[in-house]
């Protein structure tokens, strides 16, 4: 049985933390590490924990939540964050990604999802609320009417990359590519991290913007 995910809860409401802490403790895959009130005591206990994933609040005293992603993903040994808000904004969304979260869910996403989402984003996936997800992608595609040029980068790009970053982009996991392209997951994981540096991208999501603002992958495609 492989290790459970360690996860740290960042949010000042501490009713709202001890109902995701209660939630998490339901599923023996997961172990709550450490909580925090604000982002400044996030980033400090996970110095100390080394959480794989952090759920966390937007509006938070001391350090919000956008520039405590900014400095949990600049550790040695970055968690992968998980933003969970009442506020689902355009504006809060790509706030997020760009301090380099890999998700943005509402707080009233239900139970079964957030563990999922947990599971996904700990195996390097990325996760997404619907509507916000919808409204990202219209937003893209209202922003690129017209299919761009292949930039010089992606030409960088073996044949392999370029089939992973089109899965990566569609949402797929490293374990999922690794399925889908019948390598193993280690073998993802390596092509993804060679995506990022051969385009100077921080994160997954950073690719996932990447692939359809040049049109190697566009909305409503599969």
């Amino acid at each position: 049985m492989s290790n459970p995910v360690r996860v740290l809860v960042v949010d000042d409401q501490e009713l709202v933390r001890a109902g995701f802490v209660a939630l998490l403790a339901s599923d023996d895959g997961i172990e709550v590490v450490g909580q925090a009130a604000d982002g400044a005591e996030a980033v400090a206990l996970a110095r100390r924990t080394s959480p794989q994933v952090a759920l966390m609040d937007i509006r938070m005293p001391v350090l919000d939540g956008i520039a405590a992603t900014r400095e949990l993903r600049a550790l040695p040994d970055p968690p992968e964050v998980v933003i969970l808000t009442t506020f689902d904004t355009d504006e809060y969304a790509y706030q997020a990604f760009r301090a380099g979260a890999c998700g943005f869910l509402v707080k009233d996403t239900p139970p079964v999802e957030l563990l999922r989402a947990v599971h996904q984003t700990a195996a390097g996936g990325t996760v997404i609320s619907p509507p916000t997800a919808r409204r990202l992608v219209r937003d893209l595609a209202a922003s690129q009417p017209d299919p761009r040029p292949t930039p010089a980068a992606l030409q960088g790009l073996t044949e392999r990359e370029l089939e992973v970053l089109r899965l990566l982009a569609r949402g797929h996991s490293n374990r999922e590519i690794a399925r889908e392209l019948f390598i193993s997951e280690l073998t993802a994981k390596t092509h993804v991290s060679r995506i990022l540096t051969k385009l100077d991208l921080l994160t997954r999501v950073h690719a996932v913007v990447f692939a359809y603002e040049t049109g190697l992958v566009t909305p409503g495609t599969s």
